[in-house]
């Protein structure tokens, strides 16, 4: 087997320390560190990925398997931004204003992460305002909210608002999820998808990515 495949399931296992010291001998072994993440860390969070969508694995084994992806981007990332390699795209992401549940958003985030995106993670209780500011400042692709609470959905229809404001809603593209917000709800206060899970999140943001860059 080869040392990416190693990476790849040791990764899936969970086996932190393992994925750090393969990705060590990658490193050494003059493996280009594009070819490391894609074809050792972000292949075994992608597989990672698809086993949580059907229910195949849990949340502890996703955290477990991001611990481990986390352990060798640490080895990758100094060479990673010496080569220049950008990430195929950058979200911001929180729970939104008045909410305080951030489990669902956690996930979100790492299985982004996990799929080689930039993420900068806001948070919870994120005022509209901090959303769009952040954005632009990091010149982001997208915004993703999260709510939990019927009570702070409205929230997340004045970051949309904001953006149509600043002329921003065709550069900033938004998705939304959590458990009281549905499809027809994103279709209603103007978000480009709805997200019903972390697994979905990762497809509905490379879909909204390749669309922009057409």
């Amino acid at each position: 087997m080869d040392i990416l495949n190693k990476i790849s399931e040791n990764l899936q296992d969970g086996n932190i320390e393992m994925v750090s010291e393969l990705t060590k001998q990658a490193i050494k072994e003059k493996i280009p560190p594009k070819e490391i993440l894609d074809n050792g860390l972000i292949d075994g969070m992608n597989i990672i990925g698809e086993k949580f969508k059907i229910h195949e694995i849990f949340i502890p084994d996703v955290l477990l398997a991001a611990k481990s992806m986390y352990a060798g981007m640490n080895e990758l990332k100094p060479l990673l931004i010496k080569a220049g390699i950008p990430a195929i795209g950058k979200i911001v992401i929180g729970t939104i204003q008045g909410d305080l549940h951030d489990i669902g958003k956690n996930l979100v985030a790492i299985m982004l992460k996990g799929a080689g995106f930039e993420v900068i993670d806001l948070g919870n209780d994120v005022p509209p305002e901090k959303f769009i500011e952040t954005a632009k400042r990091e010149n982001a692709d997208v915004i993703g909210m999260s709510a939990l609470l019927t009570t702070t959905m409205t929230a997340m229809k004045k970051v949309i608002d904001l953006l149509k404001e600043q002329g921003l809603s065709d550069k900033i593209k938004v998705i939304i999820g959590g458990a009281p917000t549905s499809e027809e709800f994103a279709r209603q206060i103007g978000a480009d998808a709805y997200c019903y899970d972390a697994a979905s999140a990762v497809e509905c943001v490379k879909g909204l990515i390749a669309t922009e860059s057409k």
